[in-house]
């Protein structure tokens, strides 16, 4: 058996739970929204950290969900890649990790209402929401993740949401520019779950899932993968050249090759084990991009 697929032993089985490489798309976006408000107002860094916290316990618990129901479901076996795999390799109870992801979800849910508080109280509903789609995500009898829409889902709301939210609570509003900015956010999210499912898509079809790469087929769904980092690099290039934010922006294009090297994976190669690292690289993709136009926005600041 592989390194990838081996049991787990102590914290590091609750550790591989949480999924930590899908942790940073719940960082960037918030240091995203944060480094935009900082253009507007001073930064309340209590808020920062409240809305950070919050949205890596929301991942982190949405990820057990994922766990929990594809394992109910018959989706993971000890072979699944790309698993926490508690539950089918290391033992935990299937019980253990739901309660686990609902104690994460009941701590993000005090630090929204500090949140509220500190900002408006209509987040409220907004968080709920929220924390509603990041359940039925892959809960409920009709889970997102096995439709067509998980990609528009995951985009809009870790992807987009959490800029927005991220600015509001500093700001009280929602600029357009905040708006603009978490366009490219919320497509790189939507591309890890694309990439995910293109990973998938065999066994997905097999479970009776109909995601967007099922549907479409694999060599379209690498394609539309293609346009989601095109589009997100011109985008920022076209806000640039509109003077809507300084060059400093153009550190995205720092992060190109990691997207370049996944697409390339994805058209060479099938197995999962093969296209892991280009789902890795999809990943790693959203967060650089994402951070280094925070980074960009910060030294324009300043400059």
């Amino acid at each position: 058996m592989s390194h990838e697929l081996q049991a787990e032993k102590g914290w590091r089985v609750w550790w591989k739970l949480t999924r930590p490489h899908t942790l940073t798309a719940s960082f960037a976006p918030v240091f995203l929204g944060t480094m935009i408000a900082l253009y507007y107002t001073n930064i309340n860094w209590l808020l920062f950290l409240a809305m950070l916290i919050a949205c890596l316990l929301i991942q982190a618990a949405t990820n057990m969900f994922n766990e929990y129901y594809d394992f109910a479901r018959g989706l993971d076996t000890e072979e699944s890649v790309g698993i926490g795999g508690a539950i089918v390799r290391n033992g935990v109870k299937p019980k253990t990790v739901m309660q686990l992801a609902l104690l994460l979800y009941g701590i993000a849910a005090l630090l929204g209402l500090y949140i509220c508080y500190k900002s408006s109280w209509l987040l409220l509903i907004v968080g709920a929401v929220s924390m509603l789609i990041g359940y039925l995500y892959t809960g409920g009898p009709y889970p997102i993740a096995y439709t067509p829409f998980g990609e528009l889902f995951s985009g809009v709301v870790m992807g987009m949401l959490i800029v927005l939210i991220s600015t509001f609570i500093q700001v009280d509003s929602v600029p357009n520019f905040a708006i603009l900015l978490s366009i490219p956010s919320a497509l790189l999210v939507a591309a890890i779950m694309l990439s995910n499912n293109i990973r998938d898509l065999v066994e997905d079809k097999e479970g009776g899932r109909k995601t967007m790469a099922i549907l479409v087929g694999r060599k379209n769904a690498v394609t539309i993968l293609a346009l989601f980092f095109v589009i997100s690099y011109i985008w920022i290039i076209g806000l640039v050249i509109l003077q809507i934010v300084t060059p400093w922006a153009l550190l995205v294009l720092l992060s190109i090759k990691k997207p370049l090297h996944a697409i390339k994976l994805f058209k060479e190669k099938e197995s999962h084990l093969e296209v892991a690292p280009g789902m890795k690289d999809t990943a790693l993709t959203n967060t650089i991009f994402v951070f280094l136009l925070g980074l960009g926005l910060l030294i324009g600041y300043y400059l």
